[in-house]
């Protein structure tokens, strides 16, 4: 996987699992990895791309969520 200007993550020791309430593989997995980044990916396609975040864009990210910045409007 390539992250940050073409660096690689190696993501074949990572330990997936479920993201929020979702069931089978309707959801969103998520790993730590070294160095503290996190990956994101789908759990319906498991073997296809994912995302990496290092710890400083993850934080922001779920700043966001708790913030509500990412919720539907009403």
């Amino acid at each position: 996987m390539s992250i940050n200007s073409g660096a690689n993550v190696d993501l074949s020791g990572a330990t997936w699992r479920k993201a929020g309430a979702g069931t089978g593989n309707d959801s969103v997995e998520v790993a730590v990895l070294a160095d503290g980044h996190i990956g994101l990916r789908d759990g319906k396609n498991p073997d296809g791309p994912a995302l990496v975040f290092t710890p400083a864009e993850w934080a922001a990210f779920t700043a966001g969520v708790h913030d509500g910045e990412f919720d539907r409007p009403e």
